[in-house]
């Protein structure tokens, strides 16, 4: 059988739990966010718990997240898999939850019967939760997840055949993604232990580059939004890069 993302980030947290694993920039608004292995795994057990307590998900449900390449949308996708929930990325509406970020709060609200339960994120520092009220029928993360365990157990393993990432008509499964991920650590030269710059606002090549590579090369990721080329060899050097996925 293949790895799957779960059994690779348990692997990683058991090998060092303290060591950074991702580390966020958004250049547009300054913020930079670094979470270890251990910080980052809290995060996926405590949305693994609510997706599947809060939000009733079992294996081999579809979940969509209409996010931009951020921490918080690579966490959601570890829990997905974790649960053997697929991913969907794109406006599919065959899905049982719906993961918005705030520029889709109010059309996600609009559209409340394409998906039984809808989940906005605000995307702020520290995963903050939102200021104003959500429209009726969306339910603000920050305020549903703090309450779960910081460690998540399926009632039963995935099974590394089921599917897990779909984007574009392209389904990719638990295994699948782990030997797709080899093959692009390949690609861009990540050896065992490399830190890799991960310069995107598509979620789909964040969660690849700098969630999947990351993790079957036991090294980490910087993922930087909107980014300023001009301040890239600094950040590189500065944060000790050793591969760069970037245009």
């Amino acid at each position: 059988m293949s790895e799957t993302p779960a059994e690779l980030l348990r692997t990683t947290v058991r090998h060092d739990g303290a060591r950074p694993f991702l580390t966020f920039y958004d250049d547009a608004t300054g913020e930079r966010v670094e979470l270890s292995t251990t910080t980052f795994d809290n995060w996926v057990a405590k949305t693994a718990g609510f997706l599947t307590g809060g939000l009733s998900a079992e294996p081999g449900e579809r979940v969509a997240l209409r996010l931009p390449a951020h921490w918080q949308a690579l966490a959601w996708a570890a829990a997905c898999w974790s649960a053997g929930v697929c991913v969907v990325l794109g406006d599919e509406d065959d899905v049982e939850v719906a993961v918005v970020g705030p520029d889709g709060v109010a059309a996600a609200a609009d559209a409340a019967g394409s998906a039984p339960e809808v989940v906005g994120l605000a995307l702020r520092p520290l995963g903050g939760r939102f200021t104003e009220p959500l429209p009726p029928g969306v339910t603000d993360y920050a305020v549903e997840v703090p309450g779960y365990p910081d460690r998540f157990a399926p009632l039963a393993p995935p099974d590394d055949a089921e599917p897990a990432l779909e984007r574009a008509g392209v389904v990719h499964t638990l295994g699948g993604l782990a030997d797709h991920a080899r093959q692009r650590a390949e690609q861009l030269g990540a050896g065992p232990g490399g830190r890799l710059l991960v310069a995107t606002d598509d979620l789909g090549t964040a969660l690849v580059d700098a969630l999947l590579v990351p993790l079957v090369v036991g090294g980490s990721a910087v993922l930087v939004r909107h980014e300023d080329p001009a301040g890239r060899s600094a950040r590189t050097a500065t944060e000790r890069v050793t591969a760069t996925a970037a245009a």
